[in-house]
């Protein structure tokens, strides 16, 4: 009878070979201001928050949603930072601004990857990191939140 195989925990906490510098997929990149808003977690809220910005005439170039059981996080890199945190704080938001990266690069197969390993390579950590491009595209946009944002600018600019 055969032996019932071990279950593996996580085939990538081996350590990874890093040999030699990763390939330049990044197209351009920049510290930005992220906005992050505590916000009930209802229907219609998201709505809200985009007819305020809309109205104010501040484009969304990024977002992420998270939720709990009574709040939903919403983090987005808008095209005028200041002027949303503004507007979210006269309608009485919790708001937390966060500098991260916005990296515009190619929307290739091993792109994140290449970044991901100069990063570990210098030590810096990805705290969280949120894409998306239509399958077609070719570049696309990814918002990171590093531990050191503007070592890790250095890094990926070498």
């Amino acid at each position: 009878m055969p032996q019932p195989k071990t279950p593996k925990t996580c085939i990538f906490q081996k350590h990874l070979a890093i040999s030699g510098p990763a390939p330049n997929v990044v197209a351009s990149m920049e510290l930005t201001t992220q906005l992050a808003l505590f916000l009930e977690n209802r229907p219609g809220t998201l709505a809200r928050v985009c007819d305020a910005l809309s109205e104010a005439k501040i484009n969304i170039y990024a977002i992420s949603t998270s939720d709990t059981v009574d709040h939903s996080v919403v983090r987005m890199v808008v095209s005028d930072p200041e002027k949303a945190l503004r507007i979210f704080e006269e309608h009485g938001s919790l708001v937390v601004e966060d500098e991260v990266l916005m990296i515009s690069g190619d929307n290739k197969p091993g792109s994140l990857a290449a970044i991901a390993r100069k990063l570990a390579a210098k030590k810096i950590n990805i705290e969280y990191a949120y894409c998306a491009t239509p399958p077609d595209a070719r570049k696309g946009l990814l918002i990171l939140r590093v531990s050191d944002a503007k070592k890790a600018m250095k890094i990926l600019n070498s």
